[in-house]
């Protein structure tokens, strides 16, 4: 049967990826408002895709904001159910001068295809897509298969909380599968056994009035830019430990043993600054760069603005500031808890002259796969057989917020099976996938099926 997967592949390769360059051409923002068309365009294609590679059921369902796509494929009953998790939806493209082509206009070089949503998600769910075709059409599908692909993962999942517990029959299943991270490389396979949770809040200073001239009021009056910098700053000591009170409170201390077991990914760090374009890491003093970036809870400058920011000079004390800020969580830290102490924080230590407004965006909770349930084994002895060797359990910088939700209403635990790359350019200009990772998804997806229905 193994040969039939391959063979099946290998004839349909060229279509797979066209089929792939027709989803990322549309540009599905869930952030935009003026892009409601293309979401509703991008569900509808989704949902076709799903029922031409064998889907008995597909449909798009609304929701309060954009709609989700649920599809099925029901071979028996008694036998166990997978549940495939992904998002249609994707970042916005800013800054587009950054973009070597088009967001929207698939390009494939050196083996890799750029365009927004190429790993994050289009790509990576769709593997699930050409898989369950595999299967199907070689009459080996040893599992049920349901996918639920939502359209607002990248404003924070907002309206799926409510999708999901309204639908938990529908969505009823003995797993969840979610291919929305990164391996190591394609020489050290790795799994995610956990993802990073989220607090995301805005954060207004306002100082006069209205904008002022900068002669005939600089130095007399705070500049709301000024005192919004003075406060960021402030949110980190000497050795880059979060300052804000009660921050770490309720952080899970990973033990030697989970460090241990994350230093034994290889990592060099001269190549990691060489790709970066930078000269020194950064972080909290006493961890390394794999612990900050999946053990650790950090804090984010995600954008700031105010002023006059237009061509040529423009001598103004602005009126209003501004700043998003992101902290990514660990186990153990609440994200209701955190952005209470964010927004606290923000508000109550406002330099005089200032008003300090802070406000929620979205979160989400952090989520761990223990390394010993029988998903997890079934995904490791997937990558085993396909890759050669056997993937090293690590932890996931980014957030998924519907995780904890998902277990939570359905019952059942979660896999994390991504095979992007941390280089893929997630959420910045020129995102890519490489072609290599996309079939190599699609090529051992079909035996994680097998070896859950086999545990």
């Amino acid at each position: 049967m193994q040969t039939a997967w391959k063979d099946y592949q290998d004839q349909h390769q060229q279509r797979f990826l066209d089929e792939m360059l027709e989803l990322l051409r549309i540009p599905s923002i869930s952030a935009k408002t003026e892009r409601k068309e293309d979401m509703r365009k991008c569900a509808d294609l989704v949902k076709q895709r799903l029922l031409d590679s064998g889907a008995g059921k597909a449909e798009v369902m609304e929701t309060a904001g954009h709609p989700v796509v649920y599809g099925e494929k029901i071979i028996d009953p008694s036998k166990p159910t997978v549940l495939v998790y992904g998002h249609y939806d994707v970042q916005p493209p800013e800054p587009l001068e950054l973009w070597n082509s088009g967001p929207f206009d698939p390009v494939i070089k050196d083996g890799k295809v750029y365009a927004r949503g190429s790993a994050d998600d289009k790509g990576q769910f769709y593997m699930h897509v050409k898989a369950m075709e595999i299967m199907n059409k070689t009459n080996s599908m040893s599992t049920n298969i349901k996918f639920l692909i939502e359209g607002e993962e990248e404003v924070g999942s907002p309206n799926l909380a409510k999708f999901v517990a309204e639908n938990k029959a529908l969505l009823k299943a003995d797993v969840i599968l979610i291919s929305d991270s990164a391996l190591l490389s394609m020489d050290t396979p790795t799994l995610d056994v956990g993802m990073r949770g989220l607090s995301y809040i805005e954060v207004e200073v306002t100082g006069p009035n209205r904008d002022l001239h900068s002669g005939t009021y600089g130095g007399a009056v705070a500049n709301p830019i000024t005192m919004l910098s003075k406060l960021i700053a402030s949110c980190h000591d000497e050795n880059n430990h979060i300052t804000i009170p009660g921050f770490y409170d309720d952080v899970a201390v990973a033990t030697e043993a989970e460090r241990n077991l994350l230093a034994r990914a290889p990592f060099d760090e001269d190549e990691y600054k060489q790709e970066l374009g930078v000269k020194k890491v950064w972080g909290e003093k006493g961890f390394t760069v794999n612990e900050r970036t999946g053990i650790r809870p950090t804090l984010e400058l995600n954008g700031i603005w105010g002023g006059y920011t237009g061509e040529g000079a423009k001598t103004v004390l602005p009126s209003k500031a501004f700043a998003k800020i992101s902290a990514r969580l660990v186990p153990n830290q609440s994200s209701e808890k955190i952005t209470k102490l964010l927004i606290d924080y923000f508000e109550k230590n406002a330099p005089e002259g200032v008003t300090v407004k802070a406000e929620l965006h979205h979160g989400g909770e952090p989520y761990v796969t223990p390394i010993d349930y029988k998903g997890y084994q079934a995904a490791a002895k997937a990558i085993k057989t396909t890759f050669g060797k056997d993937p090293i359990p690590v932890r996931g910088g980014g957030s998924i917020p519907i995780c904890t939700i998902l277990e939570k209403e359905l019952g059942v635990k979660i896999v994390f099976m991504g095979f992007g790359l941390d280089s893929d350019n997630l959420h910045s200009p020129n995102e890519k996938f490489n072609l290599e990772n996309y079939y190599k998804g699609i090529e051992t997806i079909p035996y994680f099926h097998k070896y859950f229905a086999e545990g």
